[in-house]
């Protein structure tokens, strides 16, 4: 299942990405791709939740095929074909929470995903409909998102008891 979605993300960013301009997506592709090692730095021990590799080698390859691949590009697709309008904005917004939401349903639901620590489906619908946003502030005010990423990690910690080292 994990080979599957990537290689599906692969296809679309082939379709859809913007390749000509893809310089101008590519910090927001490292943001997400930063924001997802670090998840796996601070939840060593305590991870949220956790993949069970299918066609992938183990849990640490899943994990970054996830990371390099299967979120940057993601990311490419969604920042290249984000509209101007504002209700096209937000169906946009509404699309991309969906595929993901219903992608990791469908993991959850082949016993590809499993969590740990009082996660849930909810929780991560929660946590997409901040992460979008998240991405396109990156991409149009870096700074700003840097600084709003750091109380949002402080306050997860907190929510979820990470004891750090």
């Amino acid at each position: 299942m994990h080979l599957a979605y990537a290689i599906i993300i692969i296809l679309a960013a082939w379709r859809w990405g913007d390749w000509k301009n893809w310089k101008l997506y590519h910090p927001s592709m490292l943001y997400i791709t930063a924001g997802s090692y670090l998840y796996e730095y601070l939840t060593k021990d305590q991870t949220m939740w956790k993949f069970h590799p299918d066609y992938l080698y183990n849990q640490t390859v899943t994990v970054v095929v996830y990371a390099i691949v299967t979120m940057p590009l993601s990311v490419l697709i969604f920042l290249s074909r984000y509209p101007k309008a504002l209700g096209k904005k937000v169906f946009h917004y509404g699309i991309w929470i969906g595929i993901y939401i219903i992608g990791e349903w469908f993991l959850l639901r082949m016993g590809r995903i499993s969590y740990q620590h009082s996660w849930s489906l909810w929780y991560s619908l929660l946590f997409d409909i901040m992460m979008f946003p998240m991405i396109r502030l990156h991409h149009k005010r870096p700074l700003v998102a840097y600084g709003l990423s750091i109380p949002i990690v402080v306050s997860l910690i907190y929510l979820f008891h990470i004891q750090l080292e």
